[in-house]
């Protein structure tokens, strides 16, 4: 069986004007990296309804699980439930749950809070213990806020019911110039399908001008490859 497949859409005009940086994106890739998931695609979008449902319908028939960020509050242009429900072809409801949640902050929530209780109609609430707030799915689609404190928060509380295979990784420095080295490293990717092999030169170092990362299912399965480098290439370390 292959590693699990993942996605991740992060939503919000703020992000793509820069008036805030994105956190959620470098958090994501690191986390998902080291959960055993594979990241397959990373995409920030604009709060257009059309644009994000178009995006979570592709997303989410081509990868195994996807993970949506931000627009998921009580303002105009928080529309991912909306859009979400639309890749679904599924109508908008107001879950009682989430409503009377907001009942215990205010007695009569106004049509704006309500932007926060009204999702699509087969969404599962997923509860985890010491957690105030269900996260919302859909099919293999988790809605997760923008809000980066809350989404690790959230995100934690469910990574271990969603790590997949773990993944053995090592680098392999070398003093080698890549382009010196690279069809002797196309050579060593192709003796070894089960390894993934990668170069990335690198400018400056005193120690070393190339780094060559090598990822595979068990770490036994890195030790030839990595013997095999150590004898045709100028190695400084391996970490």
């Amino acid at each position: 069986m292959g590693a699990t497949t993942a996605a991740v859409i992060i939503i919000g005009d703020e992000i793509l004007k820069g008036t805030f940086p994105d956190e959620n994106g470098p958090y994501f890739i690191r986390r998902l990296r080291e959960l055993g998931l594979k990241l397959g695609r990373i995409v920030v979008l604009p709060d257009e309804v059309e644009l994000i449902a178009a995006e979570v319908s592709r997303c989410a028939s081509m990868y195994d699980v996807v993970f949506t960020t931000g627009g998921v509050g009580p303002t105009h242009d928080d529309c991912t439930f909306e859009a979400i429900a639309r890749a679904f072809d599924q109508p908008l409801w107001i879950h009682p749950e989430l409503r009377a949640a907001l009942e215990r902050w205010v007695e009569t929530p106004d049509a704006a809070m309500l932007r926060m209780a009204t999702i699509p109609k087969e969404a599962v609430l997923e509860h985890v213990e010491g957690l105030p707030h269900p996260t919302v799915r859909v099919s293999n689609v988790w809605i997760f806020p923008g809000v980066p404190r809350i989404l690790k928060m959230k995100f934690e509380a469910l990574a271990p019911t969603l790590a997949g295979e773990a993944v053995a990784a090592v680098r392999v420095y070398a003093r080698d110039h890549e382009m010196l080295v690279a069809k002797v490293l196309a050579e060593i990717d192709a003796a070894f399908p089960d390894v993934t092999v990668g170069s990335y030169p690198r400018f400056g170092e005193t120690e070393f001008r190339l780094i060559v990362t090598l990822e595979a299912a068990n770490h036994s399965t890195l030790e030839p490859v990595i013997a095999k480098l150590q004898q045709v290439l100028d190695v400084v370390r391996v970490d």
